[in-house]
């Protein structure tokens, strides 16, 4: 993403503004094609633009406009634990995610509980275990290969049983192509609700920032199969680029939450519109 502005400064540098080449920077950014031609679009219709430094502060205004964001909802729900589910395709880093969220609930003093409900994975279980016990989160998880919507349930019933104040749920990858794999998230949710008919309060998509556009598609896959609640972006310390958050709130209007930077617990980020765009700039 840093690459794109300093292109885009030396692309304008001539006496008449490129927009076709403009846009073709966009779409290599990983703004994705449609959010690439409405920026483009807004800044052909500006006929105040005569220079690159103008381009680019009228780029920044509009994708400003486009990022959707919400500061995510961390307080206890007075009838019940609070549920958090989380979501993804596979290597997205969804469970180090899980253990985040609850690095950052248990620092405000919060009482967690995590349900390890990638049964598929044993690799993930034991993971998740030795998240919870490196943070003092109780972890509940089933038999290998159980079926992920009774890990969920059982979760729910222990967490209220225990006065939790928030369960978080980790699901196995999953493509975003695989419609059984999609239904069974549904079910899981069903599983959920029929303890508490509003939860889970929260479904979150964690993308990968290096997975480009095609975290843009499966933001609208799993939007469609579950109704998401938010994204997640994470791996933004590596080479992943970020423009997808763009692509992301142009076609789903789902808000960005969380940025990860990182392995250690503290590297995730509430989303910061501003200094995200001031860092692309």
């Amino acid at each position: 993403m840093k690459s794109f502005f300093k292109k885009l400064f030396s692309q304008l540098s001539g006496p008449e503004l490129n927009f076709d080449e403009i846009e073709e920077l966009l779409i290599g950014s990983d703004f994705g094609i449609s959010a690439a031609a409405y920026v483009v679009e807004r800044l052909r219709e500006d006929r105040s633009l005569k220079n690159s430094a103008q381009v680019v502060f009228a780029a920044k205004k509009i994708i400003l406009e486009l990022i959707k964001y919400r500061t995510p909802d961390l307080t206890p729900d007075p009838n019940g634990p609070r549920v958090i589910l989380l979501v993804g395709v596979n290597g997205t880093g969804k469970t180090t995610t899980v253990a985040k969220i609850a690095a950052m609930l248990t620092a405000e003093r919060r009482k967690v509980l995590l349900a390890a409900g990638d049964t598929f994975r044993a690799a993930a279980v034991e993971q998740l275990c030795v998240w919870g016990e490196r943070l003092n989160v109780p972890v509940h998880f089933g038999q290998p290969n159980a079926d992920p919507a009774s890990v969920c349930y059982e979760a729910m019933r222990k967490a209220i049983q225990q006065k939790v104040d928030f369960l978080i749920c980790d699901t196995a990858g999953r493509l975003h192509t695989r419609d059984n794999l999609m239904q069974q998230l549904g079910k899981v949710c069903r599983a959920i609700s029929k303890i508490n008919a509003a939860a889970p309060h929260e479904k979150w998509l964690v993308v990968d920032a290096t997975t480009g556009t095609n975290a843009i598609i499966q933001a609208r896959e799993f939007h469609a199969a579950v109704t998401l609640t938010g994204v997640i972006m994470t791996k933004l310390d590596g080479s992943g680029r970020g423009g997808a958050l763009v692509g992301i709130s142009r076609e789903t209007s789902l808000p960005t939450l969380f940025i990860g930077r990182g392995e250690a617990a503290a590297d995730l980020q509430p989303f910061d519109p501003q200094q995200f765009v001031d860092h692309i700039l």
